[in-house]
């Protein structure tokens, strides 16, 4: 009987404590937000990131229908970096960091393609962390830095012609 209590306890109760400690325990979503001062789709030396730019966490199930499942907001810190707590696990799911809102009226036009990051938020895929990274996301500036075709020249392609 004893041998018995000791395998349903083995087989029951401890998962049910290690699922418990994993739902309990957040993971932590980091990323930044830049600004986009050449308007050319991708950081340079001139970018800046942005404080105070609004950022969401977005998950949504994985159905035609896509319906929202979860959502967060935050704000970027003064070196244009935000972190997310996201409670339970997403795995069902997919996740992306969106850009809601700039800080910056002459950076605000979200960039088309850096305008979100998909983030995998499951305990499930082999990572030991609870922290996991956003791509960076960027707005672009109204108007270029006169400084922008100086800045470009130095991420052209420079292959040698045999």
């Amino acid at each position: 009987m004893a041998k018995l209590l000791v395998v349903l306890f083995a087989l029951f109760v401890v998962p049910s404590i290690v699922t418990a400690h994993f739902m309990a325990d957040p993971l932590l979503l980091k990323g930044s937000v830049y600004c986009d001062t050449c308007r050319c789709g991708y950081e340079t030396t001139a970018s800046k990131f942005l404080a105070g730019a609004v950022v969401r966490v977005e998950c949504r199930k994985r159905t035609p229908t896509a319906e929202l499942t979860y959502t967060k907001e935050a704000v970027t810190d003064s070196t244009g970096h935000y972190e997310v707590l996201v409670h339970g696990d997403r795995g069902d799911d997919l996740c992306d960091a969106v850009l809601v809102k700039s800080s910056d009226p002459e950076c605000s036009t979200p960039n088309a393609g850096r305008d979100r990051a998909r983030v995998i938020l499951t305990r499930y895929n082999g990572m030991n962390s609870n922290t996991r990274f956003a791509n960076a996301m960027g707005f672009l500036k109204n108007t270029p830095l006169a400084s922008c075709p100086q800045i470009l020249q130095q991420y052209q392609d420079t292959e040698a012609e045999d």
